[in-house]
């Protein structure tokens, strides 16, 4: 353990050939990333690993593609921004089990760059917003250093580090990221509204960011007893909680908690978080674990979807066959939903491309990957209703999918229902 002056003799410890984990989310080292980058011209092939980060992504970039070979497990706008070919960098796994990568020597790290709180009167950081993949990447590592933030807010759960296994460590005072959620639109407040009438008293919900997401908090003020227990969540859970609509009283796992890997959103919720012992960040193959998830009632998963198509196959991590994103957590949520008494799988999205371009499609475009089966799939919501499709068969399905398809598309889809099944 050693506080140093700067960040670049923090990171002097990497070498080439490493493998280094990057945190994730909003707490992503920014200064250390930034002093990583300064050494590129003395490094070559240091092997990133990473889910989806906030703030910069400069060694994704292309003049970089010698020092840093960048493998995600998902990706984020700013990788997207960065990143000339987010296919050849992508490793699809399940959110689930990408904590098993360490912890079985699959991916074997050299170097893990955190970000953490500063250490309490016995030593121990916190991992703040962010424990989700990033603890079993701190257990594995075989060297581990640091910013030390002094507004990183203090979490309970899988999140606690002490300060002796940190290599080397700099102190920083700075904000951390904010992820701002825009308002929602009329369609995303409808496509919110279909799906608050799914959700029953007593449900424990999963559900991330994004307007959609927000658009359903908006709408259960009138709910009761609900419970969380997700992978993430964001700022539209704090209205709930303080009204008491989020009480956690009927979760089997963790009555009276929230649980989650990882949080984003404005500092309002880092501020909800901080020191709050209501509030559980667990590692990812815990509260992703399909087996945990389903002892809770009632689990109501809200997953998006890039397209679906007639039958219930769900694309959800590329454009054809250009990745966009990742597989994340929805399969394991949607899986374990479908275990859970009473639950309900729910796939959410605008029935139309922001250029009118329908997202229920008779065919997933050539290349698209299925990320949750038709098999597993058994509510899809767009901004036109619900169509219900566990148990029908695929002629049955498809009526249902039109049936929520924009209107000025129906027609079309009508008549490719027509020749797939007559």
């Amino acid at each position: 353990m050693a506080l140093v002056s700067n960040a670049l003799e923090c990171v002097s410890v990497i070498k080439s050939g490493d493998s280094v984990f990057l945190h994730s989310g909003v707490s992503a080292a920014q200064l250390l990333l930034k002093a990583m980058v300064d050494r590129a011209p003395e490094l070559r092939g240091v092997k990133t690993y990473q889910i989806h980060t906030e703030g910069s992504a400069a060694y994704a970039r292309e003049e970089y593609k010698d020092s840093f070979h960048v493998h995600n497990f998902f990706n984020g706008a700013n990788m997207r921004k960065e990143a000339k070919n987010l296919s050849a960098l992508y490793i699809p796994i399940f959110l689930s089990e990408i904590p098993l990568m360490f912890y079985n020597g699959i991916i074997n790290l050299d170097v893990a760059i955190i970000q953490v709180s500063p250490p309490d009167v016995h030593g121990m950081c916190t991992l703040g917003p962010s424990v989700d993949v990033s603890i079993s990447a701190v257990r594995t590592a075989k060297v581990i250093i640091a910013q030390v933030n002094k507004q990183m807010p203090r979490t309970f759960g899988d999140s606690l580090i002490h300060i002796s296994k940190i290599h080397s460590y700099i102190e920083v005072d700075e904000p951390i990221h904010c992820v701002e959620v825009r308002e929602s639109t009329p369609c995303e407040m409808q496509i919110g509204h279909n799906i608050a009438s799914l959700i029953e008293d007593g449900a424990t919900l999963q559900l991330g960011i994004g307007a959609i997401p927000n658009a359903v908090l908006k709408s259960l003020s009138n709910h009761k007893d609900l419970g969380v227990h997700t992978e993430m969540f964001s700022d539209g859970v704090i209205e709930l909680y303080h009204r008491g609509v989020i009480n956690n009283v009927f979760k089997k796992k963790h009555p009276g908690k929230i649980v989650s890997s990882f949080v984003i959103g404005s500092q309002r919720v880092y501020d909800f978080i901080d020191d709050n012992p209501s509030v559980l960040l667990l590692d990812c193959a815990y509260t992703n674990s399909a087996h945990v998830i389903a002892q809770n009632p009632k689990v109501t998963a809200i997953n998006s979807a890039i397209e679906v198509d007639l039958t219930g196959q769900v694309c959800a991590d590329s454009i054809g066959s250009k990745i966009y994103s990742g597989i994340g957590g929805q399969m394991d949520f949607m899986r374990g939903a479908a275990l859970s008494k009473g639950g309900k799988p729910i796939i959410a999205l605008p029935s139309m491309t922001v250029k009118g371009a329908t997202k229920i499609v008779p065919f997933l475009k050539p290349g698209a990957g299925v990320v949750t089966t038709r098999a597993h799939v058994h509510y899809v919501v767009t901004e036109h209703g619900v169509a219900h499709l566990y148990g029908k068969t695929l002629s049955e399905r498809a009526l249902a999918m039109i049936n929520i398809a924009a209107p000025e598309h129906r027609e079309e889809l009508q008549k490719q229902a027509y020749e797939l099944f007559n």
